[in-house]
């Protein structure tokens, strides 16, 4: 099973401090072993709010909104997406990524991602094979960074 791993964000960090030579090192160190085991297919630091926008529908149209945003609680500061056997491995994993953390960030959330079957029928052969094929296209676009 796959989980996204987002890294809440801190006031500090929405200010732009940046981690520590301590902090980097135990992370740099957990996200090698998550690589190293098959674990991590995926990860990265996020620049601050105040350099992202978000869409949001506004009368059924896209509306544009720069950031900063007010409500640092909710925002995302990195990630990680990694590949599991079960829940209690994710938490695991998590646990470790919060401690190297040293604070950086105000806590982490994880969310299972849908499996194709999680969508039953209506995920359709046609659908499945579509999905199947941007999968293999974005793991090659992956490769080429």
């Amino acid at each position: 099973m796959r989980y996204l791993m987002m890294f809440k964000a801190s006031d500090e960090y929405e200010a732009g401090e940046m981690p520590g030579e301590d902090s980097i090192e135990k992370m740099t160190t957990v996200m090698a072993e998550m690589a190293e085991r098959g674990v991590l297919l995926a990860g990265d630091g996020l620049a601050p709010s105040s350099q992202g926008f978000r869409l949001q529908s506004q009368g059924g149209k896209p509306r544009v909104i720069d950031g900063p945003f007010a409500e640092t609680k909710e925002l995302v500061a990195g990630f990680a997406l990694i590949q599991v056997a079960s829940r209690e491995e994710a938490e695991e994993w998590a646990r470790r990524c919060f401690e190297a953390d040293s604070g950086n960030s105000s806590g982490l959330e994880l969310r299972r991602i849908f499996d194709a079957d999680d969508f039953g029928d209506e995920f359709t052969p046609q659908a499945r094979e579509r999905s199947e094929t941007f999968r293999e296209v974005a793991e090659g676009n992956l490769k080429k960074d």
